[in-house]
């Protein structure tokens, strides 16, 4: 959403014109047409990202290779630091163009729409930071728990599959026999009829 909100109020609102002298739209920040160019890059890369990742989150469940598992987490954990990293220089780069913006008339149209981009580029941060630590608690809970780990089994193809852990591992060398038959059976039970061949 805050991805939404950053490329959003860029694209509608923070190309204006300077004033009725200059008829083409030009960046609110500070005339710099890379600072509006990145704010709306980065937003678009988070938006599709959180759309890819959602999904991701929504199968993981049905994946059933642990190498697979693995490499979702960790690119997981990747993509949410590096969005960080990107939302941080975002946030500098807007903040420090913003803050060398002289607002003509044409400019203070936008003036609202440049503050939210920098507010929620700043909430952004937060957000993915938050969401590389969720990652990280993630693959260290997977490892911890050996839902990542093939070492378990051997690797000689004659290897048995380890047996249970628990119990004392000597067996009992009694067997269990059911009782023998009580009843009486007869020979031709009622309602049944011997067929003849």
């Amino acid at each position: 959403i805050f991805s939404i909100v950053v490329f959003g109020s860029i694209v509608n609102e923070c190309y204006v014109n300077k004033d009725s002298h200059h008829p083409e739209l030009l960046c609110i920040f500070n005339e710099n047409e890379s600072a509006c160019s990145y704010g709306i890059a980065v937003g678009l890369i988070a938006f599709f990202g959180c759309i890819f990742f959602f999904v991701v989150d929504l199968y993981f469940q049905q994946i059933s290779s642990v190498k697979d598992r693995k490499r979702a987490v960790l690119l997981d954990l990747g993509f949410s630091g590096f969005l960080a990293f990107l939302w941080f220089v975002a946030f500098c780069f807007l903040a420090n163009q913003w803050q060398r913006t002289t607002l003509t008339r044409g400019f203070s149209q936008g003036a609202d729409a440049a503050r939210a981009a920098i507010a929620f580029s700043f909430f952004s941060i937060i957000v993915w930071v938050v969401l590389a630590l969720r990652a990280l608690q993630r693959y260290r809970l997977g490892t911890d728990m050996s839902l990542f780990a093939t070492e378990q089994f051997g690797t000689d193809p004659g290897a048995s599959y380890p047996g249970y852990p628990g119990g004392s591992g000597v067996e009992s060398t009694e067997t269990y026999q059911s009782p023998p038959f009580t009843e009486t059976l007869e020979p031709n039970p009622k309602g049944y009829q011997v067929p003849a061949y």
